[in-house]
């Protein structure tokens, strides 16, 4: 799953560069919370970007894409062995969601781009887990606060989709690490599902609450 995804944000990123196609493309799958409030003047209801920012990383130059991938494949070697395919991908969409979902809380208006929120679930949840598991994890910490001083002084970059992500990581990883045994899976798909459905009223129906 970590290469699946690796392949398909970097041809989506190709396919970004190409000159008539890319920027539509581009101006298809990035987020912002007008797509997502179709009662505000301009608004429309276009769900899927929640996760299809995660496909779209800036342009021309590739250290956005670049980072992120390297990063998704660094992790992905650790965490996706440990959770399986099928949870490693819960956790990537729903870090993208919470990124996603921050963004429209405290940013409204704010157009995002990229990968680094599900990147910031993996590097949280990476924590959480191997914690739990008996994993010396300083190094994880260290590199985190890193990412987080970088995230709140570099320019143009989407703070809040780095914290939200990071934020549903640590979730998603607390759930997996109580909910390791067998006869505990229903109790884990479960909480996977509520999370989701409480980011989708997080970014959908509690922003236009705030903002009329």
């Amino acid at each position: 799953m970590t290469y699946a995804i690796l392949i398909v944000t970097v041809a989506a990123y190709l396919i970004g560069l190409v000159p008539g196609i890319g920027p539509v493309v581009r101006g298809l799958l990035l987020f912002n919370s007008a797509y997502v409030y179709p009662g505000l003047p301009g608004g429309s209801f276009e769900p899927w970007r929640i996760l299809t920012v995660t496909l779209v990383h800036a342009t021309p130059l590739p250290f956005h894409v670049a980072l992120n991938m390297l990063a998704l494949w660094a992790l992905g070697r650790s965490l996706e062995p440990l959770l399986g395919r099928w949870r490693f991908l819960a956790l990537y969409l729903l870090s993208a969601a919470g990124g996603s979902a921050l963004v429209a809380l405290i940013a409204p208006g704010t157009t995002v781009v990229g990968a680094s929120g599900a990147v910031w679930g993996l590097l949280t949840a990476m924590l959480i887990i191997g914690r739990n598991i008996g994993v010396n994890v300083l190094p994880i910490a260290i590199l985190l606060g890193i990412n987080l001083v970088f995230s709140f002084v570099g320019t143009g970059i989407s703070w809040q989709a780095h914290v939200g992500g990071g934020l549903v990581g640590l979730l998603v990883g607390w759930i997996f690490a109580r909910t390791r045994p067998v006869k505990r899976q229903p109790l884990q798909v479960s909480l996977l599902v509520g999370v989701a459905v409480l980011l989708l009223v997080v970014t959908i129906v509690v922003p236009p609450l705030l903002y009329r």
